[in-house]
């Protein structure tokens, strides 16, 4: 195996690139479609999730190898960093349609929904319980649909 990789790490940031590849897919699979901008969030947001497991990227940001290395950490930074700008423009043509208004700004929005669906994570996992997940997220739906047009 060491033929093929440079060490552990570089094995552990082969495997986090394909997680991070395969976690990109699912969610453009989600997010593309004839639907309005507040109804793809919404899809994000209620998106079938094990929730107690975590997020197959975030939850990469509590092991402290990863946090200090750069390598390791890259796939997880780039992939959220994916997610929020793909989301911005979302929200940016739900703007430019309509269908959002005029008041919201694209970028802290899109921040606010993967905020709540990784916080909604952790409380979860703390809790031992899927009810604090469910409860963020529909508060992030709330919100949503106060600013929806």
């Amino acid at each position: 195996m060491y033929h093929h990789f440079s060490g552990k790490e570089d094995l552990a940031v082969t495997a986090m690139e394909q997680t991070a590849a395969s976690v990109r897919h699912d969610l453009e699979q989600l997010l593309s479609g004839p639907w309005t901008a507040p109804e793809r969030l919404e899809r994000y947001l209620t998106y079938q999730r094990d929730c107690l497991r975590g997020c197959r990227i975030g939850r990469m940001t509590s092991d402290a190898e990863v946090v200090v290395s750069t390598a390791l950490r890259a796939p997880v930074s780039e992939t959220f960093t994916w997610l929020i700008d793909a989301l911005t423009r979302i929200i940016a043509d739900g703007v430019a349609a309509g269908e959002l208004s005029r008041t919201v700004r694209p970028p802290e929005l899109a921040s606010v929904v993967v905020a709540v669906v990784q916080g909604g994570y952790v409380l979860a996992r703390a809790q031992g319980e899927t009810a604090p997940f469910d409860t963020a997220i529909r508060g992030a739906i709330y919100l949503l649909r106060a600013v929806a047009i």
